[in-house]
């Protein structure tokens, strides 16, 4: 879900040409939000803040639920551990560098004890002042607890099997869902798959990456129930179709 405000919050003390770049600056950041908020999943917030005012330093925000914020929050709303929030102090003591400051990869807890990756970027206005920040938080509270639930599946094949296979096992299971996804998604008529829809298959296999990967072709091969190099041969004639596009 995403909400905005219409015009950005700014200081009436600030020069007027300052003033200016500043909303410019902001209006661009504000289309880069949008753009980020019709891919991003549920899980992922993008925010952006007008330091100027502190107090409600939230302007537009894509996801809000993830740290329980909305437009008018103020940055001290923001998730726990944030490393953004004491570059942005770090950044309003220090002005004598114009450029953005980057802060990425980092985690951050949010007030219900929830795990978030976070990244925030700092801008500068022409005077050296930093007067906003885009900060993007990403929920990985749910994708390690799957990775903790697979780990104890995946420890007790393990166990159980007598032979292990040369690739590691989450390997095996995401190349399996690239297959399974790549089929499921082609042309399919009366239950049997033509040569268009096998096409089609390996077009996104390819996209995916699966066949950069030992092993990938094969288990392609097998799937769609042909030879390794009939598999070469369409690999082939996806890259003359693109080529002539």
């Amino acid at each position: 879900m995403k909400t905005m405000l219409n015009e950005p919050c700014l200081s009436d003390t600030t020069d007027p040409a300052i003033i200016t770049e500043r909303r410019l600056v902001l209006k661009v950041l504000r289309s880069g939000l949008q753009m980020l908020g019709c891919v991003v999943g549920r899980n992922t917030e993008v925010v952006l803040h007008d330091l100027t005012h502190p107090e409600n330093s939230v302007i537009d925000i894509v996801n809000g639920h993830v740290s329980g914020r909305r437009i008018g929050s103020s940055v001290l709303s923001g998730p726990q551990n944030d490393r953004g929030f004491s570059a942005v102090m770090q950044e309003i003591k220090n002005e004598s560098c114009g450029e953005p400051s980057v802060v990425g990869g980092y985690e951050t807890l949010t007030p219900t004890g929830k795990k978030l990756r976070s990244a925030t970027v700092v801008y500068r206005d022409a005077q050296g002042h930093p007067f906003a920040s885009l900060c993007v938080n990403a929920d990985i509270s749910g994708i390690e607890a799957a990775q903790a639930c697979l780990a104890q599946l995946l420890a007790s094949g393990i166990q159980t099997t007598e032979h292990p296979v040369s690739e590691p096992p989450d390997m095996e299971i995401l190349m399996a869902e690239i297959i399974q996804d790549a089929m499921q998604c082609t042309d399919v008529k009366n239950g049997v798959m033509n040569k268009k829809a096998k096409l089609q298959a390996v077009r996104q296999m390819q996209e995916r990456g699966i066949f950069i990967v030992k092993g990938g072709v094969e288990k392609a091969a097998k799937a769609l129930g042909v030879t390794r190099y009939t598999i070469y041969n369409y690999l082939e004639e996806i890259r003359q179709s693109q080529t002539r596009v």
